[in-house]
């Protein structure tokens, strides 16, 4: 018979291995001695050892799930179990025990985990939903539309959540961005309306615009332009290819007529620059006939002038109110002679100056002899008081007088 520390064999050549329960029987060795059948079975419990120390150091560095793991302890406790190994077979238990309470911990930390990362993906989409049903009533089309694609993508790559809560949100996230993309078609259906009526409105513009191009009716067709511009810019903005194309037309049409309309006005400047010219020389002209000391020639001579002035035409606005005030004030001068003249020489005007003045003259003479009265009777207080009376139509008189003077009288 043959033993160690953990095994023997009988005479029979049974194998027998010690537990912490006794001894059990481990199998039958006939083919060689005592020792070789030991080392057999020695050899089949380091295996076992090996295979233990193998699924420790995956439990522990790989992510071996729960159940493989599992199994793969259950296997190898059937084989212990069965005690088909000489060796510390109860060792081998304990850590397969301990082993088994690993697994479980990690099943419980791989629950806690992917509890919270369901949770934070749960989080993750409601916010989602939340930033889409926000960009659903957006009008900023392009940014919103960016923003929705990107949020798309995001959802992607997140994890999947249990059917009925992740069906829910995205029926809610892909109900916000359809209720965009509606109201974004729309829209833009109602822009394209919009820039569709802008250039049939545009059309009718340019129209006018090219018609109005060869018109010589320069003031009214510029203010017409200035209203056919407001109308353009009212109008809106018509399709980018149309709106172009338009805008050139039109633009080019008025080019053609502000551009004659410069020449135009280019030679009437110059034209009107002359004309001052010549204005200039007949307002010199007419400034020498003052002072007026031959009324009917100066007359003559002004309405020579005047007729000449009439002839030559406009001169440039800014130029003339100062060359006509200057050719007004000649025509103002003569006129006051004219009327200088007219009351000198009127018989009847002349007939009521002297009347008045004689009528002066009596109530002059009449007060004087009523002071010198009343001063000769001693009665100084009258005397002042019909003095003060007779200051006053003593100056009636001297304006009377000089009046008369006029009429050469």
């Amino acid at each position: 018979m043959s033993s160690d520390p953990w095994g023997r064999v009988d005479e029979t050549g049974t194998v027998y291995v010690r537990t912490a329960d006794g001894e059990r029987v481990v199998g039958s060795w006939q083919a060689g001695s005592p020792e070789e059948a030991l080392s057999y079975f020695e050899r089949k419990y380091e295996g076992l050892v090996v295979e233990i120390g193998l699924l420790e150091r995956r439990v522990k560095t790989t992510d071996l799930s729960a159940k493989d793991a599992t199994a793969a302890i259950e296997h190898l406790r059937q084989q212990v179990d069965e005690h088909h190994a000489v060796g510390d077979l109860d060792a081998l238990r304990q850590r397969l025990d301990k082993l088994v309470q690993t697994v479980e911990a990690r099943r419980e930390e791989r629950k806690a985990a992917k509890a919270k990362q369901s949770d934070e993906a749960r989080k993750a989409k409601e916010a989602l939903v939340t930033e889409a049903e926000e960009l659903a009533a957006s009008e900023q089309w392009r940014a919103a539309g960016e923003r929705l694609r990107a949020l798309v993508d995001t959802w992607k790559g997140l994890p999947r959540l249990d059917r009925k809560t992740d069906d829910e949100l995205w029926h809610r996230f892909s109900h916000a961005r359809s209720a965009f993309s509606k109201r974004r078609k729309a829209h833009f259906a109602s822009l394209d309306a919009q820039r569709e009526e802008a250039r049939k409105a545009k059309e009718k513009l340019v129209a006018e615009a090219e018609a109005l191009s060869k018109s010589t009716d320069w003031g009214p067709t510029a203010a017409r332009y200035r209203e056919l511009m407001t109308d353009w810019k009212a109008a809106g903005r018509a399709q980018r290819e149309a709106e172009d194309d338009l805008w050139n037309r039109f633009r080019g049409a008025q080019d053609v007529f502000f551009q004659a309309r410069g020449e135009v006005f280019a030679e009437r400047d110059a034209e009107q620059r002359e004309n001052l010219t010549r204005k200039e020389e007949l307002v010199i002209e007419a400034e020498k006939l003052l002072p007026v000391t031959d009324l009917k020639a100066a007359r003559a001579a002004f309405r020579s002038i005047n007729e000449r002035w009439e002839a030559i035409g406009h001169v440039p606005r800014d130029a003339r109110p100062k060359i006509e005030g200057r050719m007004h004030a000649v025509e103002r001068a003569i006129q006051e002679s004219e009327e200088s003249e007219w009351r000198r020489t009127n018989p009847e005007a002349r007939a009521r100056a002297a009347g008045l003045t004689g009528q002066l003259q009596a109530a002059v003479d009449k007060l004087q002899d009523q002071v010198d009265k009343a001063r000769a009777a001693g009665n100084n207080a009258k005397a002042d008081k019909l003095a003060k009376e007779l200051e006053g139509r003593q100056a009636l008189l001297d304006q009377a007088l000089k009046g008369l003077q006029e009429f050469g009288g």
